[in-house]
């Protein structure tokens, strides 16, 4: 299994650097966990040829899941054709739409988004979220699966109720936090994981509430739940100075490899330390 970045940031995009989205594959299976503002690009490189499986977000904070308009419409191309009698628009229906967990709430606010841009003559482009996506809304705690990936969703602490993932296909694991603070939840989501790959928003121990992440704080978390490695994302600034000054902070906590994300540079799962029962 691998995850290619395809935007690295917190907040909005800068210099070029998209938001919040990576690429899961193996083999046989592909999955986008998030879709921040900028992530719709540069998944395109990856849609030439091959679809997606599944589409998962983390929570509804808009550097996590804006760019779902644009990749639904992207998706789209794969499920409608001209029609060459009519020269309407039409469904395939042999391609099935790609698999959406959101949170719960999450799809109204969707279709709101996407009818403030309306397609009068072509009506079917409108619909990403019934057309291009079969919407599930989740709940913390549910499992899936997605051909050979199987998923765990769990409550993290954020402001915006948000979901960590795991997800392990044949010997490899990987935990996604998308957003969170500190809690007891993500080491215990991790457990024996391959690989974390945890957000350091910050610098200093957030105080406000809001819920993310020290570098250091997520090396506590990698080393409480015994995993063999630690990514480390969500980065507040694009130096690359900035991203070491977090890698050497995370080192100091956690004794295994602490790596840093890089938009489109693939990194390898690490294989499972220990099964943890679902």
């Amino acid at each position: 299994m691998q995850i290619t970045p395809l935007g690295i940031l917190a907040g909005m995009p800068s210099d070029g650097q998209g938001s919040s989205g990576y690429l899961v594959e193996t083999p046989s299976s592909r999955l986008l966990l998030d879709a921040g503002p900028g992530t719709a690009l540069s998944l395109s490189r990856y849609l030439t040829k091959q679809t997606l499986d599944a589409v998962f977000i983390s929570h509804q904070h808009s550097d996590h899941i804006y760019d779902l308009l644009p990749l639904g419409k992207m998706l789209l191309n794969h499920r409608l054709y001209r029609d060459e009698h009519t020269g309407q628009l039409a469904v395939n229906e042999a391609v099935a739409p790609v698999p959406l967990f959101v949170p719960r709430g999450a799809l109204v606010v969707l279709q709101q988004l996407a009818q403030l841009f309306p397609v009068t003559t072509h009506p079917l482009l409108d619909r990403s979220f019934d057309l291009a996506f079969d919407v599930h809304e989740y709940e913390p705690g549910e499992t899936h699966t997605v051909g050979d990936l199987a998923l765990r969703f769990e409550l993290l602490k954020h402001v915006s109720p948000n979901c960590g993932i795991r997800v392990e296909s044949g010997p490899d694991s990987l935990v996604y936090t998308g957003d969170t603070g500190v809690t007891d939840a993500l080491p215990a989501l991790a457990e024996g994981a391959g690989t974390l790959l945890s957000e350091c928003t910050l610098r200093e121990t957030d105080r406000s509430g809001h819920g993310h992440l020290t570098a250091i704080e997520a090396a506590e978390a990698a080393r409480d739940a015994g995993v063999a490695e630690l990514v480390l994302t969500h980065f507040s600034s694009t130096d690359p100075a900035d991203h070491t000054w977090h890698q050497d902070r995370a080192s100091g906590v956690f004794a295994g490899p602490v790596r840093v994300t890089q938009p489109t540079v693939p990194l390898t799962i690490s294989a499972t330390q220990k099964k943890v029962p679902a």
